[in-house]
């Protein structure tokens, strides 16, 4: 094979230590090898910088093993082209695997040119990834928390959640808080309810009488109360991720990509433009949106097409066939946050009025299943995300009727032999639209 780099680095990555090798041509078109081992502090990846300039490097290869390689790749991306490797794509052939064996993999790798790089955002873009996927995090415990507050409820026989919709709206805030401070006449409690559950208080009343013991009502208020700072939290990030966009846009923005001919007199789209848009899409809120832009990031050239992006998101089937026969399409696993925060927006979007993606939810679901239906709207939310940072466009709506309208005289033939089946006879007569000025 053709030699593309002349020298090349591989890092073998680990908690404690990182295992680096690198590699040049020396005489006679002979490869020569260096291995070390260095610690993963500061210090210790500063030396590890040095000793792979002595060599003068420029393309250094590791792998992305959880979180131990981010410290390393904040510390060498400024020296070197740094080429972030998915672990399962460079297994290597089995026999003897030592850490010293894989660093030289890696780096023999990329001499050949072999490794395919994985996407890596800009330092900006990865700030707003670390504080869109903790808020996720702190909305996750938040919803936890409501859970064992309905443990606790269930085991007071309070029946609170069959009554009230949202335990933790006004009216069953008000009523938990009632009785944390002390209030257990169920008639008293259901006076605390407001709007439509005013109707409901005869049944509020059954629901408020239970056994509530001391236990119960200290648990009930240890989880308010973490409830409560945890929705300060959330507040607090989201407040952070809105001025961190603002950073973001406030810094200079990149050339606009080569690559991209259609749209070469585009200007780069700034984030608070790329989540105007994106907010455009039914189903996607604006915290949708900046999750969205956290992972995919506003620069669609980092992705050829819209199908390798839904692929690297996790959002398309999976591809397994032997002898000819198609086995499992279930779904691989992509980017867990983005495709999690898709998902979230296709179920929010099938219960939107007079959309196409509701409409295709209705479509799929009974034939498909309902999970998979959702995973055809993620798709179609992420591929009209992806044209529309491309080319700078909102969305555009297709409509509830597309499909009928895209198959009409099939949509007309099943009708009438449905009406047919029924005993009745139609004739049918188009109706002369109105031309249009």
């Amino acid at each position: 094979m053709r030699i593309v780099y002349k020298t090349s680095g591989g890092l073998d990555v680990h908690k404690k230590n990182v295992v680096a090798c690198r590699m040049k041509m020396g005489a006679h078109g002979k490869k020569v090898r260096e291995t070390h081992t260095f610690g993963t502090t500061t210090a210790a990846l500063l030396e590890l910088s040095d000793w792979l300039g002595e060599w003068s490097i420029e393309h250094v290869a590791l792998e992305s093993t959880g979180e131990y390689w981010k410290p390393i790749y904040n510390v060498l991306e400024e020296q070197f082209k740094l080429v972030l490797v998915n672990a399962h794509h460079v297994k290597h052939v089995p026999g003897r695997k030592t850490d010293v064996k894989d660093a030289e993999w890696l780096a023999e790798l990329q001499m050949y040119g072999l490794l395919k790089a994985s996407f890596v955002p800009p330092p900006g873009q990865r700030v707003l990834r670390v504080l869109t996927r903790n808020r996720t995090k702190l909305v996750q415990e938040r919803a936890r928390i409501i859970n064992r507050l309905q443990k606790i409820l269930e085991e007071a026989n309070l029946k609170l959640a069959s009554v009230v919709s949202d335990v933790m709206g006004r009216s069953g805030r008000l009523i938990l808080e009632a009785l944390v401070a002390g209030e257990q006449d169920p008639v008293e409690l259901a006076q605390l309810a407001h709007g439509s559950l005013r109707d409901k208080k005869a049944a509020l009343v059954e629901a408020l009488t239970g056994n509530v013991q001391p236990h119960h009502l200290f648990l009930l208020k240890q989880h308010l109360e973490h409830f409560d700072f945890l929705t300060q939290q959330i507040d607090a990030v989201s407040q952070r991720i809105a001025e961190q966009i603002v950073e973001l846009d406030d810094q200079e923005p990149p050339p606009p990509s080569a690559d991209n001919s259609d749209d070469a007199g585009l200007e780069p789209l700034t984030y608070t433009a790329a989540l105007n848009c994106l907010e455009t899409i039914p189903g996607v809120s604006r915290r949708i949106a900046e999750v969205i832009v956290a992972e995919l990031g506003v620069d669609m050239a980092r992705f050829p097409s819209a199908k390798q992006a839904a692929a690297w998101s996790g959002v398309t089937p999976g591809i397994e066939e032997s002898a000819g026969k198609r086995k499992s399409t279930k779904a691989k696993p992509g980017n867990q946050p983005l495709k999690t925060t898709l998902t979230q927006a296709a179920w929010a979007a099938s219960h939107t009025k007079d959309t196409y993606l509701a409409a295709q939810y209705r479509r799929l679901a009974p034939r498909r299943g309902r999970k998979r239906a959702i995973v055809a709207v993620a798709h179609s939310i992420l591929v009209s995300a992806y044209f529309m940072l491309k080319h700078h466009v909102p969305y555009q709506e297709l409509g509830s009727d597309y499909f009928d309208q895209r198959k009409q005289s099939a949509v007309v033939s099943r009708l009438v032999r449905r009406i047919k089946k029924l005993g009745f006879d139609v004739e049918l007569t188009a109706i002369a639209t109105a031309p249009t000025t």
